[in-house]
Parts: structure tokens; C-alpha cells; sequence
């Protein structure tokens, strides 16, 4: 203890407050629900859009594309709020073509990634938007989904700095491991089952962890590629809105397929019901 220097407790102290506060909001909201919920999640998706948009552009930010792939989430929101999915997802669809031929129309470096925006943003929002709607098991559908995914970033960050070992992917997230990676989906599996009240949904949990610590690798992946250490500079001691929901927007979407295979048009009950 007597090792920590202060200026590590006041980063420590900034990451828990910070934590703090959007744990806060995004518990309340998942309560509340309604529009309330969805607006909540559509900032977060603006803002991951934009960060995305902005680290594969190397400086250069076209607002024209960021402004067309706002107004794409938000059509695409709105219908599925009102619970057209489908239709939701076509214009994800569409809108990805559409930003990447407007992207290669532009100039931009990377046509192909600006496309990506589009459903990668959308993977924020909709799946979690879709499952919220689904009473009335859509609020523990939620809490379920934030005991693995919290869960399993918490237990594997203290889980690889205590017992250490072989790391997980060195070339893409040199810190993390397979010690980390294990205890993260064991807790977060134990979790899923304790909050969702079921067995079944403990070898789910290990699995939505699993996805979850894949797609915080993907971003990794990214940032790695294009040569940054955050998305954005948003959140204090978090980096960017991307590097908090990498994994949960992975893992959020992986729960609303699962829902959508087991009971159809009523995903957050096909999710948390067995």
C-alpha cells in the first residue's frame, strides 16, 4: 500500500468515481425504462459512432458522415422502440452502404470501417432498446446482462493482477490473461445465475462473458491498428464511451439472439427463462 504513489490513488479515485456515476445512470435508467432507457443508450451509441468514426479518419473528421450515421441511429432506434426490429435493422443495413459509398465518395481512407460505424454504434443500443421492451422480464433481462458483463470485467482485472501468467492475445492487449479471462467468465457465470435466478443461466453467463472479453479484444484490435491507447478522452480515467462498451455491446447483442432463438418475438424472456 505504501508503494502507491498519489497520483496512482487520484487515478484510482477518478476511475471509481467515474464508475460510479455511469453505473449509477445506467442501473436508474434500466429501472425506469421507457424512453428515458432508450435515450440513455442512443447517447452512448452517438458517442461510440463518433469515437469510431473519429479514430479510423487519422485527424480528419468529415461531420457530414458523422451527422448522416447519427440520423441513421436515430431512425433506427425510433422504430425499434416502437418495436420494429426488423425495420430497425434493415436501415442499419442500408446505412452502412451508405456511409461507405459516401465515405469512398469523400475521400476517406477507409470507406469500409466508416460502414462499420453504423452497426457497430447500433449494437449499443438496439439490442439492449429490444430487450428493455420485452415485459415483463425486460429490466432483470438488463440486470442480468450487467452481472455478466460487469462482473466479468471487474474479476478479470483482479483476477490477472493477483495471480499473473501466460497472457491471453500479447500483440493485441498485452496486459490481459488467461488467468483474468477465466476467473472473469467463472464470476460472471456465477453472477448471471444468482441475479437471473436460474442455473441454466450460469453456463449462459460463462458464455456472454466469453463473447463480452472478445469484443473488448476486438476494440483493442482496433485502437492497436490505427496506433491509440483510447477511443476518446470522454470519460475520466475510462478513455472513451468505446473502451466502457466494447464488450458489452457484444455481449448484448450475443443475449438478444439467444432470447430471439429460444422464444421469438419475446427476447428478454427467451434470454433469463428456461
Amino acid at each position: 500500500m505504501a508503494g502507491i504513489s498519489k497520483a496512482n490513488w487520484s487515478d484510482l479515485s477518478i476511475r471509481i468515481a467515474s464508475a460510479l456515476v455511469m453505473s449509477g445512470l445506467a442501473l436508474a435508467t434500466a429501472w425506469w425504462g421507457g424512453p428515458l432507457f432508450v435515450l440513455f443508450w442512443f447517447l452512448a451509441a452517438a458517442a461510440v459512432l463518433c469515437e469510431w468514426l473519429f479514430l479510423i479518419s487519422a485527424g480528419r473528421r468529415d461531420w457530414l458522415i458523422v451527422a448522416l450515421g447519427i440520423g441513421l441511429l436515430a431512425v433506427s432506434t425510433l422504430l425499434a422502440q416502437s418495436g420494429q426490429g426488423g425495420a430497425a435493422l434493415l436501415i442499419v443495413v442500408g446505412g452502412a452502404a451508405v456511409m461507405g459509398g459516401l465515405a469512398r465518395g469523400r475521400g476517406a481512407s477507409q470507406p469500409l470501417l466508416a460502414a462499420a460505424a453504423i452497426p457497430y454504434a447500433a449494437c449499443v443500443v438496439l439490442p439492449v432498446t429490444l430487450l428493455r421492451l420485452d415485459e415483463p422480464y425486460g429490466m432483470r433481462a438488463i440486470f442480468v446482462l450487467f452481472a455478466i458483463v460487469w462482473g466479468s470485467d471487474v474479476l478479470a482485472y483482479f483476477t490477472g493482477r493477483t495471480l499473473g501468467g501466460p497472457k491471453l492475445w500479447p500483440k493485441v492487449s498485452p496486459k490481459k490473461t488467461w488467468s483474468g479471462f477465466i476467473g472473469g467468465t467463472l464470476f460472471a457465470a456465477v453472477a448471471a445465475g444468482l441475479v437471473g435466478g436460474s442455473i441454466v443461466l450460469v453456463p449462459i453467463g460463462a458464455v456472454l462473458a466469453a463473447i463480452s472479453q472478445g469484443g473488448d479484444l476486438l476494440e483493442s484490435a482496433l485502437k492497436r491498428r490505427f496506433d491509440a491507447k483510447d477511443a476518446s478522452h470522454l470519460i475520466p480515467g475510462h478513455g472513451g464511451v468505446m473502451d466502457r462498451l466494447d464488450g458489452f455491446l457484444a455481449a448484448a447483442l450475443a443475449a438478444l439472439l439467444i432470447g430471439l432463438a429460444h422464444a421469438g418475438l419475446h427476447p428478454a424472456q427467451g434470454f433469463i427463462v428456461w
